[in-house]
């Protein structure tokens, strides 16, 4: 019988998850998706390839369930961060700078794209997760117009243009010194876009 990890299969389980999921995201932005194998993550993290195979079938599932581990994990990082702020003008501010942070921290892999290396399915469940985190800007978005931050309007255009706009890489590929500044002018930007003043 196979050595449980961590002293009970719930225990085992994260364990084996946490171990992938390192190596995982070392290959991935290094190597990009096309390189990775199971085989390859197993033996790294130090797995048998019939341990590997248990908890990932394929690797389509093991890239999946990386993306949702990830995303789970930034959703309550940013509502911890939104959360601390104590009005919304703060609040809009950090959801900026969190969002193009951690965009400036993760390089897009190289290799195949996403959409392109997955089954629509398993790529609608991965984007899925961008749910939390617009609804968080939504939330944040009506609280200035419940607080008279800024004036009312159409989240339903207003939402995805800030999205899309956060989304770009070319706001902070810049040299490191400059990143900050980079992340300042987005803000002012946003604040700027939903009629809130560059103050506060």
């Amino acid at each position: 019988m196979p050595k449980v990890l961590g002293g009970s299969l719930e225990a085992h389980r994260r364990e084996v998850r946490s171990r992938v999921f390192d190596v995982v995201r070392a290959q991935l932005y290094e190597r990009g998706f096309d390189a990775i194998t199971l085989a390859g993550v197993a033996a790294e993290a130090g797995l048998g390839r019939t341990a590997m195979y248990n908890h990932f079938p394929d690797k389509e599932s093991l890239l999946v369930a990386f993306v949702e581990d990830e995303a789970a994990r930034y959703v309550e990082r940013l509502r911890a961060a939104v959360d601390a702020e104590a009005d919304p003008v703060a609040q809009l501010a950090t959801f900026v700078r969190l969002q193009l942070r951690v965009l400036a921290e993760h390089h897009l892999p190289p290799g195949t794209a996403l959409e392109s290396a997955l089954a629509p399915a398993a790529y609608q469940r991965i984007s899925a997760h961008a749910d939390p985190i617009i609804e968080q800007l939504r939330s944040v978005l009506l609280a200035g117009v419940d607080a008279g931050s800024w004036p009312a309007q159409d989240l339903d255009v207003v939402v995805p243009m800030i999205t899309a706009a956060l989304g770009s890489r070319q706001v902070i590929d810049v040299p490191a010194d400059q990143l900050e500044d980079a992340i300042e002018a987005a803000v002012r930007f946003v604040r700027r876009a939903v009629g809130s003043s560059e103050n506060g």
